[in-house]
């Protein structure tokens, strides 16, 4: 009896496993850096179902001191968000402090080619992914919200949407912290590299490819004046973005909660810029 009790949850458990979205653990060669980084894939269960269904996918970077595993380990219903949404999450990796730049001052740091166009091409390589802007969005938290604003505008061709939650959106609000300097150099030597590399001032350079965005920032973060400057600003440039702001703070308790909400505006870009 009791192996045939055994014998029954284990089919249950193996039935449950096949209807769940897979994960890979990639490394992406860099040409741009001369390394490779590890890289996060999770795929839909849809994916296993056939070998001709494309999906879009959405690239979701992590903050700072974070790392390519940090949002599937903090997150782990990502998976089920995959599944339910039939897209394909892509979490590459972007160092510690990268702030995904192509720093102007360290040319070993290349990682806004690197997230922007290498990782991209070696997914749609090797993955059946839609090849075209309006299959591809991409959105990350703190750090990462900086970047995938500003990996969005400065490459428009590649994305066609894009958000950032509690994004660290104006760097002059942190330029004695996180690294920042050691990217774009010091405020006074390097002043023009503290402008033309903060979204808040990017976002000036609007690109010819329209974007849909999505900006979210809890009321007690440590970045919701920033926030609300760069929401101002694009009311004022006339920029479309959806703005939310919601009780929360600088902590993964806000981002676990409002990550579904992001990949939803995702999905319903997707359905409506793909062709049937």
């Amino acid at each position: 009896m009791q192996s045939a009790f055994c014998r029954f949850f284990a089919l249950v458990f193996s039935l449950q496993a096949a209807r769940a979205a897979s994960v890979d653990t990639i490394s992406i060669y860099s040409e741009a850096m001369h390394r490779s980084y590890k890289c996060v894939v999770i795929k839909p269960q849809a994916y296993s179902h056939g070998k001709k269904e494309l999906f879009p996918v959405v690239y979701i970077l992590h903050g700072y001191d974070g790392w390519y595993s940090n949002w599937l380990i903090r997150v782990p219903q990502l998976k089920d968000y995959a599944d339910n949404l039939k897209m394909i999450l892509v979490c590459p990796d972007g160092a510690k402090s990268s702030w995904y730049f192509d720093s102007p001052v360290d040319s070993s740091m290349r990682y806004e080619t690197y997230i922007g166009k290498e990782v991209p091409e070696y997914i749609d390589s090797h993955y059946r992914s839609i090849k075209n802007r309006n299959g591809r969005a991409i959105c990350g938290l703190s750090m990462g919200g900086h970047g995938a604003l500003f990996l969005a505008f400065r490459h428009a061709e590649t994305f066609g949407a894009c958000a950032s939650m509690s994004g660290v959106v104006n760097l002059a609000s942190s330029h004695t912290k996180y690294d920042i300097v050691k990217r774009i150099g010091d405020t006074l030597t390097y002043a023009d590299n503290w402008i033309n590399y903060s979204i808040v001032n990017v976002v000036s350079h609007y690109p010819k490819d329209s974007l849909a965005i999505m900006i979210d920032c809890g009321v007690g973060d440590v970045f919701i004046a920033a926030n609300r400057e760069l929401h101002e600003k694009m009311l004022q440039l006339k920029i479309p973005h959806d703005y939310t702001e919601r009780p929360g703070k600088h902590e993964w308790a806000y981002w676990r909660n409002w990550i579904q909400y992001q990949l939803l505006f995702f999905r319903n870009y997707f359905n409506t810029h793909l062709t049937p």
